[in-house]
């Protein structure tokens, strides 16, 4: 390849040259939502950050199997502790609905928000709930290769056995001393030999919604089974690189990588690549913490936090401007200077497009090219790659301003590199200016008329009241009166 890539592999702690298993393809997984609510901020990055890897290897001219998972099972409230309901059966429980209601209603409208954010589809979208065969397989060949045991309808990892063997925490950099020392023992686990052994099936309790039958019990499998088992369906016995979020490597990726080896005597994955969080107020985002921020509410505006909306275009070109290993910290400060990065970025596209050639060149657009492709072939270094693109922003408004001469050749040359890097690579696209500016308004013309309602109804003048939110419905905008307040939606 022409553009030789180099990723940090987490493995290892150090970036490596890739290169893949069989040449010219790659095999690329990547752990994808629980489906049972609203996607959040925390979402868009591992989902833009290898989308990037995606767009670039395919750039450089790989042919990528791209996995993605959706998980519609076996992921219980207290993920780290194997304890509490499972998120989807309990979501189910309290909206009253089927749990692949739950699944398909958020599944939804997290594709929804990626098709916004210019995330393109994986090549393959499997579902736990899908695989439940294969997860019984992989279980019963852990169990035959001594790396598992069956207690009270459920079969555990034995970790224990595993370390004797293999090296347990080879991911994260945990020892099984010190896992040992910070692993409570908790209410409910005594039927295991240790308690830092995982789940590989759980019998499912009285009161539990999903479950199917297997040789061990009526249950359900373990959240980290699904992805050894659908990560090796799709991309063979060993692939090339698996990605997630920084706060999966352990227990879930640890996690992984233990049923592997002990189901098929080697590890699956190649390289590991994981994304760093995004904060507020240095803390981690996260639905758990009910500090998050709904990407529908950042492209509405509609959040206490939020000074205004953002599209989804300057919710990724926020995300692209840090490094994928660093964190970002959210504010509102950050996002209107990416706006208006973005704006400046977009604009001299079309002032690309403007421009005359002449009979030679006093710019180097081929030094422009390199250093670009060199920052995304050093660990997808996007930042670096934006601040070349800056330097080739000058470049245009010093050609136009007739500062700058730029030959007919190397105008082309400059056009396909833009149009390659910002709209191939990086995924931008071109937005109606007046998107953001028309939610803007109408979320205060909405605020506004919300106000009168409620002072009408506060003053007991219900026709008015009632006129403002009919006259709205005849429009096509929705009124619900929450505990919360008023929520308005378009029809």
């Amino acid at each position: 390849m022409e553009n030789q890539l180099f990723i940090y592999n987490t493995l290892s702690r150090k970036k490596e040259e890739f290169k893949p298993l069989v040449e010219g393809k790659v095999g690329l997984y990547v752990c994808g939502p629980t489906v049972y609510s609203d996607s959040h901020l925390g979402h868009a990055r591992p989902n833009i950050t290898f989308d990037l890897l995606f767009r670039y290897l395919t750039f450089l001219g790989y042919k990528v199997r791209y996995v993605r998972n959706i998980t519609d099972v076996g992921h219980l409230e207290n993920e780290a502790e194997e304890s509490g309901e499972d998120k989807i059966g309990k979501k189910a429980r309290l909206e009253q609905l089927e749990p692949m209601e739950v699944v398909q209603k958020y599944l939804n409208s997290f594709v929804h928000n990626m098709e916004n954010l210019n995330v393109l589809p994986p090549s393959i979208e499997p579902r736990a709930s899908g695989h439940i065969i294969e997860q019984q397989q992989m279980v019963q060949e852990i169990l035959d290769n001594g790396f598992a045991y069956e207690s009270k309808g459920s079969v555990y990892f034995d970790v224990e056995k595993y370390n004797q063997k293999y090296k347990y925490g080879i991911l994260s950099g945990r020892n099984l001393d010190d896992i040992k020392t910070n692993t409570r023992e908790l209410d409910g686990q005594s039927e295991k030999k240790n308690s830092f052994d995982f789940a590989l099936w759980k019998k499912a309790s009285p009161e539990h919604i999903m479950r199917w039958p297997s040789k061990w019990s009526e249950g359900f499998p373990g959240w980290h089974l699904e992805c050894s088992v659908m990560s090796t369906k799709y991309l063979g016995e060993q692939f090339d690189i698996h990605g997630g979020g920084m706060d999966l490597t352990f227990p879930h990726h640890e996690c992984e990588i233990a049923q592997n080896v002990a189901s098929n005597g080697r590890e699956a994955v190649r390289y590991w690549m994981h994304n760093n969080m995004i904060t507020i107020n240095g803390q981690k985002m996260a639905r758990s913490l009910g500090n998050f921020i709904t990407l529908k509410e950042l492209f509405s505006g509609k959040h206490a936090m939020l000074q205004q909306a953002y599209s989804p275009m300057t919710i990724r070109f926020f995300i692209l401007q840090a490094h994928y290993r660093s964190t970002i910290d959210f504010s509102n400060e950050a996002l209107q200077a990416s706006e208006k990065g973005l704006e400046r970025l977009m604009a001299s596209v079309k002032t690309l497009g403007e421009l005359s050639a002449s009979d030679q060149s006093t710019v180097d657009v081929a030094s422009l090219k390199d250093k670009c492709f060199a920052a995304l072939s050093d660990d997808l270094n996007s930042p670096i790659a934006i601040a070349h693109l800056f330097d080739g922003v000058k470049m245009i408004n010093s050609i136009k301003a007739g500062n700058e001469k730029i030959s007919a050749s190397d105008l082309e040359e400059l056009k396909t590199f833009y149009q390659n890097i910002v709209f191939d690579v990086l995924g931008l696209k071109e937005e109606e200016a007046a998107d953001a500016g028309d939610n803007q308004a109408l979320a205060g013309a909405m605020e506004l008329l919300i106000n009168l309602r409620r002072d009408a109804k506060a003053n007991k003048d219900w026709a008015t009241a009632d006129k403002i939110r009919d006259d709205l419905s005849a429009i096509g905008i929705e009124l619900k009166d929450t505990k919360d307040g008023v929520e308005w939606s378009l029809k």
